[in-house]
């Protein structure tokens, strides 16, 4: 989510507030024009942070680098309490320079910004804590600590789960529904093939879940009315400024008319961990499996409610910090889903300290199993596939996709070669499991078979083994995650480039650019019927033929920003956007 910057320029960096102090004896410095002073009172030993690595030299010398990132080099002098970096690096604007205040914590120097024209330069050192190269990482215990709901008693009995949409995307992540008859086109302003329409307030991108005649959603309302997000194709990776106060929120609307049924504040107050400029407090999406609704609001909390409203329980996880793999202090808030697998809530929370797998029994919120994970952060949520090997538990993350076994979230294989950032849910089709992710320089797409054991990695050069059946690098999205269809493998870039491909052999089909990209697509795609649903983040829905033949059969415009994946079920599509939900479908039902 990074543009990467060649460097050009001189920059001059002023540190102030009492480095001086912090290694020991005032330091000295070259007079004015003179050349620099040699000072031996900065460590020369480099200073690292997340992937960044600084360096003082003796004789005045600096140096900061790190993969992925333009270098700065140059001299360092050191004026009373003040240290100034004259450097070449960074973009156009990084000529000026940039002050930062920092305080001593031990070893570690923590850095905050004071003033800095140089975006690059601002975004490595702002907020900032180095420490000695090869310090050992010390994470502090986290407690996962629960607190059982007013409600007592036996859960109350699922209906049919005929028509049900329980999660992200549907059963298994399939964005799949069949004999739905949904019609091709609809008008917002004239009310064609409007069932109803709720306002929904607050900023969300969960996406709604189905069950009986209930639909459930998630959202956060913001005490700013000016809280937003930025929608669009960039490749900043900043977070956003808004750390109102919030209240999380889970409501039930009636699934016939979108009238409300119940709604609950799971939560309220300051939000424990930032946001992606790009994302919300309420990113994750609810599961359900007819007897509870459960949802994740991230270092906020967990909260299960009966299907009829009534609080079941609660579990703090602890604070989540999510952000970018090589820069801690860039922070983007957590978007992984909840699901359910028979009487478990399955939760995945990578983050920049500690990684784990954590099993809720459903029904009291009571730990079942917890999985310590070595992950950086990552954003996809688990899927459970029921395969002829069994029920496997497929996780997507950057050093390793993983296989578990959903009752003991024992690990059954892992698959190296991934993105350093992941966001697509693992799907499965025909015995086969599928995990793409988009960031590159990987961006690959793997489809693995199930039974499969040990470390599956690739050797060099290789595209496929007796565990894998094929795989592509510079292929997988970034975002939406990848719909199987009737033997065909779709994958949707946030570009709007659209591919197909055989599930079978890897075989492309089709390329083709969608004639709607503006802003780009964040949803997921979801079929039924022969016919692909595409949600721009613009507010267009681009209805596409499946099969070998790439074909625009409509496209209607919703009048809002969609960034939530649609649901399907009984004839009915569900979509959210960014103050409605919608339920669009023919009039006789």
């Amino acid at each position: 989510m990074r543009v990467l910057i060649r460097a050009v320029g001189m920059v001059s960096v002023v540190l102030v507030c009492g480095l001086a102090a912090m290694m020991g004896s005032p330091l000295s410095a070259g007079g004015q024009g003179g050349a620099v002073q040699a000072v031996d009172t900065l460590p020369d030993s480099p200073m690292t942070y997340g992937a960044i690595t600084a360096t003082f030299g003796r004789d005045g010398s600096f140096s900061m680098a790190g993969q992925g990132w333009p270098p700065f080099k140059g001299t360092w002098t050191a004026l009373k309490d003040t240290l100034e970096l004259t450097t070449t690096g960074g973009e156009k604007g990084c000529e000026g320079p940039g002050s930062y205040l920092f305080r001593r914590d031990g070893v570690r120097l923590i850095l905050s910004l004071k003033s800095d024209s140089c975006g690059t330069r601002s975004l490595i050192l702002d907020g900032s804590t180095w420490v000695p190269a090869g310090t050992p990482v010390v994470n502090p215990e986290r407690r996962i600590t629960r607190a059982p709901g007013g409600a007592r008693g036996a859960l109350p009995p699922a209906t049919s789960s005929a028509g049900s949409w329980p999660s992200f995307r549907g059963v298994e992540a399939s964005g799949l529904a069949r004999n739905q008859n949904l019609p091709d086109t609809w008008d917002v302003a004239s009310g064609e093939h409007i069932l109803w329409r709720a306002a929904v307030p607050g900023l969300a991108h969960s996406s709604p879940v189905v069950w009986g005649n209930r639909v459930f959603v998630t959202t956060a309302i913001s005490s700013d009315p000016k809280a937003t997000f930025r929608k669009g194709l960039y490749g900043d990776g900043d977070a956003s400024k808004d750390r109102s106060r919030q209240r999380w929120v889970v409501m039930a609307l009636d699934k016939l008319t979108g009238k409300p049924l119940w709604e609950r504040t799971a939560f309220e107050g300051e939000p424990l961990n930032k946001r992606h400029i790009k994302s919300t407090y309420a990113s994750a999406s609810p599961a359900t499996d007819g007897r509870i609704v459960v949802a994740s609001f991230g270092s906020q909390g967990v909260v299960a409610y009966d299907v009829n409203g009534m609080l079941r329980w609660k579990v703090d996880i602890g604070r989540i910090d999510l952000g970018a793999y090589d820069l801690p202090s860039v922070e983007w808030g957590p978007a992984s889903s909840p699901i359910i697998w028979k009487d478990l809530v399955i939760l995945q929370v990578d983050t920049q300290a500690d990684s784990f797998l954590l099993a809720l029994n459903a029904a009291t919120g009571e730990t079942v199993w917890k999985t310590e994970r070595d992950e950086l952060p990552s954003w996809g949520t688990p899927t459970v596939a029921e395969t002829t090997a069994g029920a496997v538990l497929v996780t997507n993350a950057s050093k390793f996709i993983r296989g578990y076994d959903p009752r003991t979230g024992k690990e059954l294989w892992r698959l190296g070669g991934s993105s350093k950032i992941t966001a697509p849910t693992p799907i499965s089709t025909g015995d086969l499991l599928i995990i793409a992710s988009g960031r590159g320089p990987e961006r690959p797409i793997f489809v693995v078979k199930p039974a499969a054991s040990g470390d599956l990695t690739l050797g060099a050069g290789k595209t496929n083994s007796d565990s894998v059946v094929w795989s592509k690098t510079g292929r997988g999205s970034y975002m939406p995650t990848p719909l199987a269809l009737d033997g065909l493998l779709y994958v949707l870039g946030n570009n709007g480039v659209f591919d197909a491909y055989k599930i079978a052999t890897g075989e492309e089909v089709y390329r083709q650019r969608l004639p709607v990209i503006g802003s780009g697509y964040s949803a997921s795609p979801v079929a039924a019927d022969g016919k692909i649903y595409l949600s721009s983040e613009d507010g267009d829905m681009l209805v596409v033929s499946a099969g070998p033949t790439f074909k625009v059969l409509a496209t209607s415009t919703m009048g809002e920003s969609l960034m939530a994946t649609p649901a399907l079920s009984e004839g009915v599509m569900y979509i959210r956007g960014l103050n409605t939900l919608f339920a669009i479908g023919n009039k006789a039902r």
